[in-house]
């Protein structure tokens, strides 16, 4: 057996999002709104998906917004650190315009959608298999009734999808990038159907305006509601 439904959620903000530089596998915590985020982003997904497990990366960043839903539906969290975030090697702290300064013909190569070799990050297709493999042994431990709720990093949840759909993680560059506190889920395809898995929702959220959402708890306005 194994889990009907997968949901993957990115964890909430931080000060290196905040000031996008690449946080690869740097261990830093939420700032004042990822931890916000968090609490507005638990209560809204525990009105659709109830976890019968959860289970996070370990970096703080993402194991404290697995521990903001897993105090609603009662859950102990469980780490993985195969779920941890893509490892950027040299880069891992800087900015995009840092980097380009640096290493500019692999900062062109990395846009364009290539591996930045020579730096020390770890290539797409790895990430894809190791988040992969950690998604489908945790999804299989559950009926088909039940539903996973995984807590990961950005680059790491679009790349397990990738892979979880079958499609070549190296290439396809067909899933965009996740808001902070936004996730997908996914359900389990019919015995023998190809691929495995089919995503049924991508970068859903909280219901709240990109604006609102990236300013936080100050900002005196409510939420939008949440279409049918």
């Amino acid at each position: 057996m194994t889990a009907g439904t997968v949901v993957l959620l990115r964890h909430g903000r931080t000060a290196y999002n905040a000031t996008l530089r690449l946080q690869g596998q740097i261990d830093i915590p939420l700032d004042e709104v990822g931890r916000w985020q968090a609490a507005q982003g638990a209560a809204a997904l525990v009105t659709s998906h109830r976890a019968a497990r959860i289970v996070s990366s370990d970096l703080e960043r993402a194991v404290d917004t697995a521990a903001a839903y897993a105090e609603l539906v009662d859950l102990d969290v469980l780490t993985d650190p195969r779920l941890r975030e893509r490892s950027f090697g040299d880069w891992e702290g800087l900015t995009s315009e840092e980097i380009a300064e640096r290493w500019p013909a692999e900062h062109a190569e990395w846009r364009r959608g290539g591996e930045p070799l020579g730096v020390g990050a770890e290539t797409k297709a790895d990430v894809s298999r190791r988040t992969g493999e950690a998604v489908a042994e945790h999804a299989a431990t559950l009926g088909r009734d039940e539903c996973l709720v995984v807590v990961s990093h950005g680059a790491a949840v679009s790349l397990a999808i990738t892979g979880l759909l079958g499609l070549d993680a190296s290439t396809w560059r067909g899933i965009s990038g996740m808001h902070n506190v936004h996730w997908s889920h996914l359900h389990r395809s019919a015995a023998g159907a190809v691929p495995g898995w089919r995503l049924v929702a991508h970068n859903v959220g909280a219901g709240y305006p990109l604006d609102r959402w990236q300013a936080g708890p100050h900002a005196d306005l409510e939420p939008e509601p949440k279409s049918a």
